[in-house]
């Protein structure tokens, strides 16, 4: 047995660090103001190809294989629902076959990534079900799409297929490992213990902590009601609602020094495990709600895994990997309690559990502790607004007469207090949705910062490294700056962006009526009227015939009509050229092509974010 388990060890060992290995190096987009431990995960590399599986072979049947000398037969309690989820072997063939030649449009493969990550999840159904052969399968069934997906696609499709394949590992170490953990007595609720070490968490909290203790639970009120409701909705002990004291002092913007983020300190890669989005505009793990939903997520499958909630709570500090680990390297195939683990374990997590006890002992008995006097904040309340425009905190705020500082509270996961694009449901203060409403289209759009930027043209004799230490700046920051992948191969001549410190801020600009002086001049082609042209440079019909003179909307093609409200002049820049539309084009596709920011091209154009351009227009670009 001790020879089978150290197998299986440095098996999941081996594909855990290539997974890992592979973790730090993607190839991101421009970072911001929140590092994350876990950003991008990139392709396998073709020296690592060994640390990677066979992809004609399921990712399960290497790892039995190596444990039991062949390949498990399928259980008759699965084989029907798995034979009826499976993809046929022709169509996985095909796919190979057409992945060696050419990539997956982007909508096929995020379809593929979907329903890999279904597998993963019907492979968690089938696990709490005891059913831990049609789990493994399932993991197979995913891993063997996401094989299907070659190396050379988009860094966001690659961190999600390398994000599900660490996912996957995972999964199966805790399968393995789950069958030789045996929990002995009663598990659902929180023992209240005291030993030793609680008492000097304890003592901690009594005297060098105390100020940290009482300004947590102070701010405590403020979300610990919601926190409470979702936990009894969920089932789970309302004691876990003291969690987030220890874990960040609920403090919602709190980030450790391993990158854990939030009231509840997740970590990138665990936030996207749990469905909690991060992009340009927001990080939802800074979000109170979703990340308290994503939590209670988190700590039901390490109960389900560990069986009491001392070992879950364990693990949801140090990661369930590395608490398997340890429980895999005792004498003896079971696990009582926590404390069987306490020496074994990191010395942060072996005070963890301590901590949470110490903490639920003082909530619990506050005026023993002298505590009873303390006043807490008084929960969130909130309307929530649907909001379609990209706009910021603080116009908002001074448009609907509340205090910037309260619209953030109410929205954190707002990176830069600036909301979306798309439709989003902004919190506000009871009694100011209808109000915002009303002023909505007053508040001017905005756009988020981007890294701050010097151009510098490539000289004979220049590599990246001479060019990084001119700048102050690292090869790997100009290498992600402008999409170069061949480090050591760059043009004389070239053009390259060079990341500084600091941001550009771009804030709205009031248009002068002196731009309605000047115009520009429209040839009538066929299939165009009046409202056609208004609409493609941003005017009326009502402007255009004034401007020219019309009495009828009438027009004939080769007419030349002058176009009020447009300048005439070329924008001052030594590298503009003009750009064709295409059909299917958008501004923000143009301006990504040519690696401009939206904001300079809608600039130079004269067009705004509402603007549609049309096939055969003329563009200027950078």
């Amino acid at each position: 047995m001790a020879k089978l388990n150290a197998l299986l060890l440095l098996i999941i060992w081996f594909i855990l660090s290539g997974c890992t290995h592979a973790l730090y190096k993607a190839p991101t987009a421009e970072d911001n103001d929140i590092p994350l431990a876990r950003k991008h995960a990139p392709e396998v590399a073709e020296g690592n190809k060994a640390a990677s599986l066979d992809p004609e072979k399921p990712f399960r049947q290497d790892v039995n294989k190596a444990l039991h000398g062949t390949t498990p037969a399928d259980p008759a309690t699965a084989s029907d629902q798995i034979t009826n989820i499976k993809t046929p072997e022709s169509e996985n063939d095909k796919i190979s076959d057409e992945n060696k030649t050419t990539p997956y449009p982007e909508k096929k493969l995020q379809s593929t990534l979907d329903e890999a990550l279904d597998f993963c999840q019907l492979s968690q159904v089938f696990w709490q079900k005891g059913e831990f052969e049609s789990a493994l399968e399932a993991l197979d069934q995913a891993y063997s799409l996401i094989l299907a997906i070659n190396s050379n696609e988009s860094p966001e499709i690659i961190q999600q297929k390398e994000d599900l394949r660490f996912m996957i590992s995972k999964r199966i170490l805790e399968i393995h490992a789950s069958r030789n953990i045996v929990v002995n007595g009663d598990h659902n609720a929180i023992p209240l213990l005291t030993n030793k070490h609680i008492q000097a968490e304890l003592n901690r909290f009594l005297n060098s902590e105390k100020k940290f203790f009482v300004e947590s639970y102070k701010r405590s009120g403020r979300y610990r009601e919601y926190i409470v409701n979702a936990l009894r909705e969920a089932g789970l002990p309302i004691e876990l609602s003291w969690l987030p004291l220890i874990e960040s002092g609920f403090k919602v913007n709190a980030l450790s020094k391993a990158r854990a983020l939030g009231l509840w300190q997740f970590i990138s890669s665990t936030g996207y495990k749990f469905g909690l989005k991060r992009d340009k505009y927001i990080d939802e793990r800074l979000d109170p709600i979703k990340s308290t939903k994503a939590a209670i997520a988190y700590l039901k499958e390490l109960h389900q895994i560990f069986g009491d909630w001392t070992t879950a709570l364990a693990a949801y500090n140090c990661g369930e990997g590395l608490v398997l680990r340890v429980i895999r390297t005792q004498n003896i195939n079971y696990l009582d309690n926590f404390w069987d683990l306490y020496d074994r374990l990191p010395l942060e997590t072996a005070r963890y559990v301590p901590r949470f006890m110490a903490t639920l002992h003082m909530v619990k008995n506050l005026q023993a502790y002298g505590l009873d006097s303390i006043i807490i904040e008084n929960p969130m309340e909130f309307e929530i607004v649907n909001i379609s425009k990209q706009v910021h905190l603080r116009h908002v705020a001074k448009q609907i007469g509340v205090d910037e500082k309260t619209l953030k509270k109410l929205n954190p996961e707002l990176r830069y207090r600036i909301l979306p694009q798309d439709k989003y449901p902004l919190r506000v203060p009871p009694g100011k949705s209808e109000l915002l409403l009303a002023r909505l289209d007053k508040i001017p759009v905005s756009y988020p910062p981007r890294r701050a930027f010097v151009y510098h043209r490539v000289k004979p004799g220049e590599s990246l490294s001479t060019i990084a230490r001119r700048y102050r700046t690292s090869v790997s920051k100009i290498a992600r700056a402008n999409n170069i992948r061949k480090r050591h191969y760059i043009v004389a001549g070239k053009r390259l962006k060079i990341p500084r410190k600091g941001y550009q801020v771009y804030r709205p600009k009031k248009v002068s009526k002196s731009a309605y002086k000047h115009a520009s001049t429209h040839a009538v082609k066929s299939g165009d009227s009046l409202w056609i042209i208004a609409k493609r440079y941003g005017t009326t019909t009502k402007k255009i015939q004034e401007q020219n003179n019309l009495t009828t909307t009438n027009l004939s093609i080769g007419q030349i009509l002058k176009i009020p409200g447009r300048r005439d002049e070329k924008p001052l820049s030594d590298d503009v050229t003009t750009y064709l539309v295409k059909r299917g084009d958008s501004p923000f596709q143009i301006a990504q092509k040519y690696k401009m920011p939206l904001e300079r091209f809608l600039r130079i154009n004269n067009l705004t974010p509402s603007s549609n351009i049309y096939p055969g227009q003329q563009l200027y670009v950078e």
